[in-house]
């Protein structure tokens, strides 16, 4: 089980912009600011953390489960309000599963930020 995951960035304050923006959605809050660092997280616990710090990652691909479609969708939107980069709209995606609904969008040092429901869709 994982407990927090840290991705290293080229500069915290335009990440952290970003995805104080793109993650709203999903009830994810920036819950810990240090000069360096940034903790987002909902229900008051930071799991998503930002360091600037070398290595710089890029290609990162990380994906935030969420239980309704609507917050693929809106945050889909909100991360290319944020000035992310499109990387696959929301929709199904049949080659993992028939109830696999994600999007994809490149966050500022382009990596790869999915929301994903798999859930049956609701009628």
């Amino acid at each position: 089980m994982l407990d927090h995951v840290v991705l290293n960035v080229k500069d915290v304050a335009v990440s952290t912009r970003f995805y104080e923006t793109a993650l709203a959605p999903l009830g994810y809050k920036l819950l810990k600011a240090y000069p360096f660092f940034a903790g987002f997280g909902a229900a008051g616990k930071p799991d998503f953390w930002l360091a600037q710090r070398p290595p710089f990652h890029t290609m990162v691909h990380v994906a935030f489960g969420v239980d309704d479609r609507g917050i693929v969708e809106s945050f889909h939107k909100a991360g290319l309000k944020a000035g992310g980069k499109d990387n696959g709209p929301p929709g199904t995606r049949e080659i993992y599963h028939p109830n696999y609904y994600g999007a994809f969008v490149l966050d500022p040092d382009g990596n790869n930020i999915e929301t994903v429901c798999q859930a049956p869709q609701r009628k």
